[in-house]
C-alpha cells in the first residue's frame, strides 16, 4: 500500500496534506483532536501482520460458499453447482486464499436462523473440507453471528470468524473470540438483516461508519483480541442506501486509518444493478462485481470477498500487472 498524501476531515472541513506537512498540521490542532489524529496517522502506516496465512503485501480473494436455502445468490450459480465442497475446492484451485462458509442468510429482510439449523448446515461441510477427505484441509472462515456456531466451527477447522454484527449480536461472541485467539472480521451494519434497509440514516456515511468501526476495534482490543488479528469491513449493502454505498466505495481509502486490513464484500449485490441502471438479476452482475473488486484493490483493500473467484483472481492479477 503506497500513498503520497493524507486527506484530513475534521468537523466536515477537508484538508489534503502532503506527507511532509502532516506532523506540522497536527501540531496546530486542539489537544483532544490532535491526539486522535496522531493515533490514526500512526495506525495508517502501521504494519499489517499476516492473518491465516495471508500476507498483506498483495490483495487476496475470499470465495463465498453459502449453505442456505434463502441466500440472495443461489448455489446453482457457483462452481460445482449445489455441492458446497466441490465449489470450495474449485475456488481454491482458481486462486482464492480462503473460503467463507455461511449457514445463515443475512440478506436484507432475512429472518434469524435457529442455532441448531445453522450448525446442521455448516458442520458437515466443514468436516468434508478438512483433512479427513484425503485432499488436505482448506482455510475456511465461518460467517456467523452466533458464539455457539463460532465455537463449533473453530473446533471443526475454521480459522477465522466473520461476523456481520462485529461481535455485537451475541453477548457471548466477544469473549469467545478473545478466548480462542482467532482472527475476526468486524463488519459494520446498521440494524438487523430483517430491518436494515428500512430508511437507514447517517450524518456522514464514511465518517459514521469509520467512527463506529474504530470504536468497535477498540472494544475488541480491550476485551483481549489482538489488533493484529482484526480485519474490518465497511459493510456495503448492510443498512445503507445506494448513496451511502457509493460514498463508502468512494472513500474506501479512509478506512486504512483503522490500522487493520480491510475487506470489501460487494459481489453480485443490488448496488451493481442500481449503479449500472440496468436492473440486472443476480446472475448477470459479474461485470459490476469485477469493477468493484478492482476499485477496492486500487484503494488498497487487502481482501475482496466474492462469488466469482476465477474471474476475480484473473482481473486482480491483470490489474496488478499493469498498475
Amino acid at each position: 500500500m503506497r500513498f503520497s498524501a493524507i486527506r484530513l476531515t475534521i468537523d466536515g472541513v477537508v484538508r489534503v496534506l502532503a506527507l511532509a506537512d502532516v506532523h506540522a498540521a497536527i501540531a496546530t490542532l486542539p489537544a483532544a483532536t490532535r491526539d486522535r489524529v496522531s493515533r490514526l496517522c500512526d495506525a495508517l502506516v502501521a504494519d499489517r501482520p499476516a492473518i491465516a496465512g495471508m500476507a498483506f503485501d498483495r490483495p487476496h480473494v475470499m470465495g463465498i460458499v453459502n449453505v442456505t436455502p434463502d441466500s440472495f445468490s443461489d448455489g446453482a450459480l457457483r462452481p460445482g453447482g449445489g455441492d458446497p465442497v466441490v465449489a470450495a475446492r474449485a475456488m481454491m484451485a482458481a486462486g482464492a486464499s480462503i473460503v467463507d462458509l455461511g449457514g445463515e442468510s443475512t440478506r436484507p429482510g432475512a429472518a434469524d436462523v435457529a442455532v441448531d439449523d445453522e450448525l446442521a448446515r455448516v458442520l458437515p461441510v466443514l468436516r468434508r473440507l478438512g483433512p479427513l477427505d484425503g485432499e488436505g484441509a482448506l482455510p475456511v472462515s465461518i460467517d456467523t453471528r452466533k458464539a455457539v456456531v463460532m465455537a463449533a466451527a473453530l473446533d471443526a477447522g475454521a480459522v477465522i470468524v466473520n461476523d456481520v454484527s462485529a461481535l455485537t449480536f451475541d453477548p457471548a461472541a466477544l469473549a469467545l473470540v478473545a478466548a480462542r485467539g482467532c482472527p475476526v472480521v468486524l463488519m459494520h451494519a446498521q440494524g438487523s438483516p430483517a430491518t436494515m434497509q428500512v430508511a437507514p440514516t447517517y450524518t456522514d456515511a464514511v465518517a459514521d461508519v469509520f467512527d463506529w468501526l474504530d470504536a468497535r476495534i477498540a472494544a475488541c482490543v480491550a476485551a483481549g483480541i489482538a489488533r493484529g488479528r482484526i480485519i474490518a469491513d465497511p459493510g456495503i449493502g448492510f443498512g445503507k442506501t445506494s448513496a451511502h454505498n457509493a460514498a463508502l466505495l468512494h472513500g474506501l481509502a479512509t478506512f486504512h486509518a483503522l490500522g487493520v486490513p480491510l475487506m470489501l464484500g460487494a459481489s453480485r449485490k443490488a448496488l451493481i444493478a442500481r449503479l449500472a441502471g440496468d436492473d440486472a438479476p443476480v446472475g448477470e452482475r459479474l461485470g459490476g462485481s469485477l469493477a468493484l473488486a478492482l476499485h477496492g484493490v486500487a484503494q488498497g483493500v487487502q481482501i475482496v470477498r466474492v462469488h466469482d473467484v476465477a474471474a476475480t483472481v484473473q482481473a486482480v492479477r491483470v490489474g496488478q500487472a499493469v498498475a
